[in-house]
């Protein structure tokens, strides 16, 4: 629950959307937040929390699935 805390806080940082989250097929998406606008640093402690860049977006599948 800590790591997907801390991750949510380091998206906060580059936007605040209204449907920040998507979840499918054992996937979570976050919307809204695009991987060009998240300063290096961040994107490297976004992957050591269980996220990563496809497709334009973020997204886990430590934090998608059940």
């Amino acid at each position: 629950m800590e790591d997907l805390i801390k991750a949510l806080q380091i998206f906060s940082k580059y936007g605040n959307p209204a449907y920040p989250t998507h979840c499918e097929h054992d996937v979570l998406w976050i919307c809204g937040i695009y991987p060009k606008d998240v300063e290096e640093e961040d994107r490297l402690r976004l992957e050591e929390l269980g996220f990563f860049v496809s497709g334009g977006s973020f997204q886990s599948f430590r934090f998608g699935s059940a």
